[in-house]
Parts: C-alpha cells; structure tokens; sequence
C-alpha cells in the first residue's frame, strides 16, 4: 500500500510541477508580448500558416457537423412532434459549443503540431543556439509572433465555421427535410442572441491561445533527435486538445451557468 501511494504521490508532483511549468512559460510569453522588439514579419506569416491555411478544413468540418446536426436533431424532435425547431438548435449549436470546439480541435490538429515540429527541429538542429548568439531573443522570435496570430485568427475561423455550419444545417433542412428556405432562414436569425455568438469568438480567442501555447511550449522542450522531436509533437496535440475540451466546459460554466 505505502508503495501504491508513493507512485501515485510522484504522478501527482510530476503534473503539478508540468502545470507550473506550462504556466511559468505562459507569463514569460504574456511579458515578453508588452516589451519591442515585435517582429511583424514572423507575425504575418504565423497569421497566414494558422488562420487562412487552416480556413478549408475547418469549414469541411463545419459544413458536415451542420448537415449532421440537423438530421440528428429532426430525427430526435420529430418523435415528440418538435421537427421544426432544427433552424434554432443548429444555429445554437454552432454558434455556442459546436463551431467553437471542432474548430479549435481542427487547428490544433494542424497548427500545434507543426509549430512544435518546427520549432523542435530547430532545437535539434541548433538554430535556436544561433538565435541567441545572434541577440535574439528565442521567445519574441518565436512564441510571441504565434501567440497573437493564434489568439487573433482563430476567433475569425470560429466565425467562419459557425457560418458554414449553420449552412450546412440550411441546405440539408432545405433539400433533405423540407423546410421552406425563407422561414429557416428568419427562425435562424431571430433566434440568435448575440452573446451566443460572442461566447463562441471569446472561447475561439481562448482556444488559439492554448493552441499556439502548447505548440511552443513543447517544441521548445523537445528533446534532442528525431524522436523527441515526434514525442514533442505528439504531446503538443494531446494536451491542446485535452486543454480545449477543459477550457470549453470551464467557459461554457461562466457564460451559462445561470
């Protein structure tokens, strides 16, 4: 027994003390983003790899999340005689949980894994050693530029795939289920508020955030070698993923709970 306990108690110190480092990490990117230099040019291409190059597959997953959201909810409605609320439900869906969610989950498939494959290799490959000979500084070179083109730019995707997706759920309602367009339309726009939309482009800024965060932070703690490089990588998708799905109850619970 005293063994188990001692593993457990060493499982426990291991994630707090990986909490702490995440969060040491985070405070030195949040500082360093308030001091010059700011390199525009990295913040440019960042902007361009995570926002307009993740655009097509977040809205492939918005599109078909809408579609499939509208059967299944026609599908469940209709045994208790509520088919027709498939505009407003979709349109809540998207805009509150779903765009929001799959939109982060897809750029972090993306983006955080490339992020912390390049930023690894040029650990391995000595090209962060050659930054700092250089006098720059690793962390606004590196982190800070991906950091507030994540933050900025997934807001955006989430906006974008909470359009498609709400189209998706219209042209399934309108081809497949026999809704009149006009009326799915106005029942769409009328049930909206907007804070169900602004609490999915907060969570979209919060989940870039991470995204970006993770990507950097275990890219700059890779291990030598191409395996550490792929365990960085790895690792970098697992904990933004597991960190948005955390985050999103987290917000939902201070955006919803009353």
């Amino acid at each position: 027994m005293t063994a188990l306990l001692a593993a457990l108690g060493r499982l426990v110190l291991a994630a707090l003390a990986s909490v702490g480092r995440v969060a040491l990490f985070a405070l030195d990117a949040i500082g360093h983003m308030l001091r010059p230099p700011f390199y525009a040019r990295e913040f440019g291409h960042a902007v361009m790899q995570i926002g307009w190059f993740s655009l097509p597959v977040v809205a492939m997953t918005a599109i078909f999340t809408g579609g499939a959201l509208a059967l299944q909810i026609y599908a469940g409605g209709s045994r208790f005689n509520a088919g027709a609320v498939v505009p407003q439900i979709v349109a809540i869906g998207m805009a509150r949980e779903l765009g929001p969610v799959l939109g982060g989950l897809m750029v972090a498939a993306r983006v955080s894994s490339s992020i912390a494959a390049e930023i690894g290799t040029m650990k391995v490959t000595e090209q962060i050693d050659a930054l700092v000979t250089l006098s720059t500084n690793p962390m606004k070179y590196l982190t800070v530029p991906r950091l507030l083109a994540a933050t900025l730019t997934v807001p955006v995707l989430v906006a974008a795939g909470d359009s498609i997706g709400i189209m998706g759920g219209w042209l399934v309602g309108v081809t497949r289920l026999d809704f009149n367009s006009a009326s799915y339309l106005k029942n769409t726009v009328d049930f909206l508020e907007f804070w169900d939309v602004g609490s999915g482009l907060v969570k979209g800024a919060v989940f870039g955030f991470i995204v970006a965060l993770m990507g950097c932070y275990h890219g700059m703690n890779s291990a030598r070698g191409a395996q550490g490089v792929g365990a960085a990588t790895k690792a970098a998708v697992v904990s933004s993923s597991v960190l948005i799905l955390a985050a999103n109850y987290l917000l939902t619970e201070v955006f919803f709970s009353a």
